[in-house]
């Protein structure tokens, strides 16, 4: 039960990462590298988000199929030889 809390509170992060990304985004400040993925209106956009995903993936127990992308990139030991 404690984790259903903990994702519903990670949602309601990520929606308000996205309600108010203006003004948490003056607050923060942007520096280069920001610019590339859309400025920090943009990134705050995208980590509220897959903050959003990540939360409703880990109370469906689908996390697993979130990750099979990035788990498919990361060389482990079996594919390195």
């Amino acid at each position: 039960m404690a984790n259903f809390f903990i994702n519903l509170s990670l949602i309601l992060i990520g929606v308000a990462m996205i309600k108010w990304r203006e003004s948490a985004g003056d607050m923060i400040g942007e520096a280069e590298w920001m610019r590339y993925c859309g400025g920090i209106y943009g990134l705050m956009m995208i980590c509220g988000t897959l903050l959003v995903f990540f939360s409703i993936a880990r109370m469906t127990g689908t996390t697993d199929i979130f990750f099979a992308p990035l788990i498919a990139i990361i060389p482990t030991g079996e594919n390195l030889q």
